[in-house]
């Protein structure tokens, strides 16, 4: 497919064209030279050619909740309004049934994925974890877990003493199907040692997802953005990912997160740029030339600026999500969730497909 580009006084953007044209691959110089680059349309117009190319005009959406057994956590990473200490105003730990509870509370009929994710609390031991999967397993077997991150996972090994894959293995037997993408954060362990993120570091990060891609679980990833990283940082983040990709090809998606202030009535200064998000989206969407789907997260950007993103390379609006927590808990102003008829409205208003998905992009309806 050949596409007219804006045209470029750059010698540069035009070499990254061919490239992009050739199906050859970035490298770092190039990621970088795209953050700086003030050509922001030629950008959008080639990772919307890329993304045409893998997808079509079909844009995936699944019906979902996210839950979260408990908020108590031992790390304190800088960026994070989530956690609580045991004890804290706010601070709560769920049994299996109390989530029970809380599901049959919300849920509806089309609601296929459970995305479970929370805080490091080692008040609790590793059974605790499992038993919280299988319970959700007994009452819904027909909804799909996918649930705790990579950090999670290198937290359990920790209070359980096993390995990598004895925990993943734990995991699936009480009815584990997918690993969330959290816990990357920025893939550079200096950036993790002045961020405090005091949990999995790079190598476990990326070994977690690796034993779980060798045990036949396909995962996502994610990157959170906006905050002391270099856009040399961002771009070794993605070639670290696409490396692993290279390797296991066993992450489903990508998701960019735009970093949320502390506060919600942080001003304008405090938050990242629309320029910055559709950049930070078309330059995933370029540079993972392996990973088949970009996400654009509304929870963190918006849905408006998620519509703009679906012509500047992605090919995900994520799901109805309900009640989401821990961007809320920071200074997200967006909503906590979408239903279905609004995924779709806004995946047709930018001239898209929707479709629905499964959590393995297994498709369970097209809306022409």
């Amino acid at each position: 497919m050949s596409m007219i580009i804006t045209p470029s006084s750059s010698k540069r953007m035009e070499e990254i064209a061919e490239k992009v044209r050739h199906g050859e691959r970035l490298n770092l110089e190039d990621g970088v030279f795209l953050y700086e680059t003030e050509d922001l349309l030629t950008l959008g117009q080639l990772a919307n050619e890329a993304n045409l190319r893998k997808n079509g005009k079909k844009v995936y959406f699944i019906e979902n909740m996210s839950l979260y057994f408990t908020n108590v956590c031992e790390a304190r990473c800088a960026f994070c309004n989530f956690r609580k200490d045991l004890g804290d105003e706010g601070a709560y730990t769920l049994t299996g049934q109390e989530m029970i509870e809380y599901v049959e509370q919300h849920i509806h009929p089309g609601v296929r994925e459970f995305h479970i994710v929370g805080g490091h609390n080692n008040h609790m031991p590793f059974q605790y974890y499992v038993d919280s999967l299988q319970a959700l397993t007994d009452r819904f077997p027909d909804v799909t877990l996918k649930a705790y991150t990579a950090a999670e996972i290198e937290f359990f090994t920790r209070i359980s003493g096993l390995s990598i894959e004895e925990v993943l293995k734990e995991l699936q037997k009480a009815g584990l199907k997918s690993l969330t993408g959290g816990g990357a954060e920025i893939l550079s362990d200096q950036y993790r040692q002045k961020m405090k993120v005091e949990k999995a570091n790079v190598e476990q990060y990326l070994e977690v997802h690796r034993t779980a891609h060798n045990l036949g679980m396909k995962t996502h990833t994610t990157m959170l953005y906006g905050s002391i990283e270099s856009h040399e940082d961002r771009i070794n983040h993605m070639l670290q990912i696409r490396e692993l990709q290279d390797e296991t090809n066993g992450f489903l998606v990508f998701i960019p997160l735009s970093m949320q202030p502390r506060n919600k009535n942080a001003g304008i200064m405090r938050r990242n740029s629309a320029y910055e998000d559709l950049k930070t989206i078309a330059i995933s969407r370029l540079m993972l030339d392996n990973i088949n789907h970009i996400k654009a997260y509304f929870i963190n950007i918006g849905p408006q600026l998620t519509q703009v993103s679906l012509t500047f390379g992605a090919s995900d609006v994520h799901g109805t999500i309900l009640k989401e927590r821990i961007s809320h808990a920071a200074g997200a102003l967006t909503p906590e969730g979408l239903t279905r008829n609004e995924l779709i409205w806004l995946i047709k208003g930018a001239g898209r497909i929707p479709v629905e998905r499964d959590t393995f992009y297994n498709e369970i309806k097209i809306y022409e």
